[in-house]
């Protein structure tokens, strides 16, 4: 008999009611669109609040994650990014994809940035293309990043190139976190108020 998994469907409702999305275990085609899709939701049912998005992962998906950014950019509400514990890889990239001011790591949490691999083979030709289509994702991924962090896109990628760890303070440094979590409100999504005629506060 196959024991129920402790983070159930019934608390991912709990937390969706909250504006809160979480990425536990690795990003995949299934759960990114779950992400994207539940973002695009929250945002058209309430424009005026903030999306909260929390990472565990060791990372996954490069379609997956590009769409979710995307999606980040696209909505008209903030999206704040929480590193739990792990953020690797896809979950770095949304990790600091969030929205600046608004990106946060727990104190213990720790972030990898590595450039990812990709196994290719068949003919010359196939390997060529092939080869051609990772060096495209590679250098949009990684300019991305470099958007996000404010470091040189030169560095960036020197500093992919290798599996590199970052600790909470040593992500801040970077630029992949705007602060380390103090405090409660910093975790929760933000709603802002409305003022008069429709005007935020």
């Amino acid at each position: 008999m196959t024991e129920p998994t402790s983070f159930s469907p019934d608390l991912r409702a709990q937390l969706l009611r909250h504006r809160v999305l979480v990425l536990d275990g690795p990003l995949d085609d299934d759960n990114g669109t779950a992400l994207a899709t539940h973002l695009l939701t929250l945002a058209a049912e309430n424009d005026s609040a903030d999306v909260a998005l929390w990472i565990h992962s060791p990372g996954g998906s490069v379609p997956a994650m590009l769409a979710i950014r995307d999606v980040m950019r696209l909505v008209p509400v903030d999206v704040s990014t929480l590193a739990l514990g792990l953020a690797c890889s896809a979950g770095q990239f949304l990790l600091s994809a969030g929205t600046p001011g608004k990106r946060f790591a727990l104190p213990h949490a720790k972030i990898l940035m590595h450039q990812g691999s990709s196994g290719i083979g068949g003919s010359a030709v196939e390997v060529e293309v092939q080869a051609n289509d990772l060096r495209h994702t590679r250098d949009t991924v990684l300019g991305l990043i470099a958007d996000d962090t404010g470091q040189p896109p030169e560095r960036v990628f020197e500093d992919s190139l290798h599996d590199r760890w970052f600790t909470a303070a040593q992500a801040q440094e970077y630029g992949f976190v705007d602060g380390i979590v103090s405090s409660f409100d910093q975790v929760m999504p933000v709603r802002r108020l409305r003022v008069g005629m429709g005007v935020a506060a």
